[in-house]
């Protein structure tokens, strides 16, 4: 396992040559944070030692480097989700990679399913807490010392300062934005009514299918981490809807303009 991260680190080492302080994970049809950015070079994952390869549409597959407002930025557009068949290790090895290039801060986008019924398709909400219901952790196995403590604290795993920033700027842009708790299972499946009721019953606003494993190694990491996921569909138990791969794409890609601009005034703040 440090073989496997040492490769991969010693390749990106020789072929980026400054430091990061912003590290973004780019969801579901929300690859547009790139367009924001001034381009420096790009890396497909395939040519990473170790790296996956995102198998699922809406991913591109590639590490982006550049900046923002004068922040350096290195973007994975396209991440990386244990129903595609990987490990924890291997989720953890793109963030632990950012982290070796120096990222600080850590921002996350996905698309989730609401389950809040004052949701509505498009809602863009922060992340207070989660939950993992996925039956994994990718901290499992021996720990690796330089990036994190054996039993990380997640007491607080969203940074409150960052939190209040995003709140801040959404309102300056007059978006209703909503805090709240995100659950993830494994997935691929979606969920039936009496899962989703489950869901809601434990107290989750929101259930996708990553991200908590990607910030539980943000934390290890010791990275501050801020999280904002688009409701692309809201679940009514008593009235389940079919839901396909393209209705989740159309309307998180509808509404990545809105993120994208929000996330635009977040880095200006920091």
């Amino acid at each position: 396992m440090i073989a496997k991260i040492n490769e991969t680190l010693e390749f990106l080492k020789k072929r980026v040559k400054k430091r990061y302080s912003f590290g973004f994970i780019l969801g579901t049809g929300l690859g547009q944070i790139t367009d924001i950015m001034d381009i420096e070079d790009e890396i497909s994952y395939e040519e990473i030692p170790n790296f996956p390869v995102s198998t699922v549409e809406g991913h591109r597959g590639r590490l982006v480097f550049g900046s923002s407002y004068g922040k350096s930025i290195v973007a994975m557009d396209g991440r990386f989700h244990l129903y595609e068949g990987y490990s924890g290790f291997d989720i953890a090895l793109p963030i632990r990679a950012m982290k070796s290039l120096g990222v600080e801060y850590l921002m996350i986008s996905s698309a989730a399913g609401g389950l809040n019924p004052k949701y509505v398709p498009g809602d863009l909400m922060i992340l207070r807490d989660h939950i993992n219901l996925t039956g994994h952790n990718p901290l499992v196995g021996p720990n690796v010392d330089e990036f994190g403590p054996r039993f990380p604290d997640m007491a607080r795993p969203y940074d409150q300062k960052l939190i209040e920033i995003a709140k801040k700027k959404a309102n300056d842009q007059g978006i209703d934005i909503k805090e709240g708790v995100y659950v993830q299972v494994l997935g691929p499946s979606l969920e039936t009514a009496a899962e989703s009721r489950f869901l809601r019953m434990i107290g989750a606003d929101a259930v996708g299918m990553s991200t908590v494993v990607d910030v539980i190694v943000g934390i290890h990491c010791g990275m501050k981490i801020l999280v904002i996921v688009v409701i692309t569909d809201v679940i009514d138990p008593d009235n389940m809807q079919e839901l396909t791969l393209e209705d989740v794409l159309k309307t998180a890609q509808e509404t990545s303009p809105k993120l994208c601009g929000l996330w635009k005034e977040i880095i200006k703040e920091i």
